[in-house]
């Protein structure tokens, strides 16, 4: 079972508040990502894990390949 796309609809980054991307990494795991704070929030067993300290933060480049 892969992560609900409907729950980007209701699911915030909690940083900041704003609209999560779903995308996947480079090893194909998927996440959620805030543009605007470059974090990545990863998803475990299809839950998204929303804490600030679980996050991965973005370089430029990186953010640069997400659309």
């Amino acid at each position: 079972m892969a992560f609900d796309k409907k729950l980007l609809e209701i699911v915030a980054c909690p940083v900041c508040k704003g609209p999560l991307i779903l995308n996947k990494d480079a090893d194909g795991n998927e996440r959620l990502v805030c543009r605007l704070d470059r974090l990545a929030y990863p998803i475990e067993q299809n839950i998204p894990v929303l804490l600030e300290a679980e996050a991965q933060a973005l370089s430029s480049e990186e953010l640069e390949k997400i659309t």
